[in-house]
């Protein structure tokens, strides 16, 4: 129990510097979308490379396409929520990536909790590839809420939510472990890769466009390239 609390904290870790980082400074928009790119990037390797192969040498096609599909519309009905009720008040930008975030990190880290019950290793450049993905992903988010009005305090508040359900959900999982099955773990990688595919394309990806403007893609291209050398090498 103590390997998962310690692995599901440094997961999790970086969604809260990152919000950190963003509280320290602004960030010119410029960089700002930079960074967004970069991120969503990695967040593409990290379906590819991770979530889909890992759902498919799992327990095949079926399962992982049931998650892909719950977690695209999972995403869907939540985001549209958190828009509704953002039209009138702060964090209309950045609460997307955080909805994001926070339907990728549980599902994603569950299943790292059961992998560490079953006897899996976790390698350096896995870790690494997480914190590639997740740290630009809380930086822009955390950005556009304190642009939008959102108090500091209240986005620390909610990144440190966001990152103490992950951690918690790592721990979840590796006392789990024994009454899971592989379809639920493939289902459950499925479920993170459609919330992710539907977050970039709906919030990710135009935000960066917005800021960096042509240089979103070699951003973009950069980080998927970095994240896909590292989950390789893991």
């Amino acid at each position: 129990m103590g390997e998962a609390i310690l692995w599901g904290s440094v997961a999790a870790a970086p969604l809260i510097v990152g919000a950190v980082l963003a509280t320290l400074r602004p960030w010119p928009p410029k960089w700002l979308g930079i960074v967004l790119g970069f991120g969503a990037g990695a967040l593409m390797a990290s379906i590819a490379f991770e979530l889909w192969e890992e759902g498919l040498d799992l327990a095949g096609p079926l399962p992982l396409a049931i998650g892909v599909a719950v977690g695209a519309a999972c995403y869907y009905i939540a985001n549209r929520i958190v828009e509704k009720r953002a039209t009138a008040s702060a964090g209309s930008q950045g609460a997307p990536l955080a909805v994001g975030a926070l339907l990728d990190g549980i599902p994603e880290q569950l299943v790292l909790g059961i992998g560490l019950a079953s006897g899996e290793g976790v390698s350096v450049a896995l870790v690494i590839a997480i914190l590639v993905s997740n740290l630009p992903e809380s930086i822009g988010s955390a950005s556009d809420l304190l642009e939008d009005g959102m108090k500091r305090s209240r986005v620390l508040g909610l990144w440190a939510g966001v990152a103490v359900a992950c951690a918690l959900a790592t721990v979840a999982g590796f006392a789990l472990a024994d009454a899971v099955t592989a379809e639920f773990r493939a289902a459950a990688s499925g479920f993170a890769a459609g919330a992710l595919l539907v977050m970039l394309v709906d919030s990710m990806v135009p935000d960066a466009q917005s800021k960096a403007k042509d240089v979103t893609g070699l951003a973009t291209v950069l980080g998927f390239a970095v994240a896909a050398g590292l989950s390789l090498a893991s």
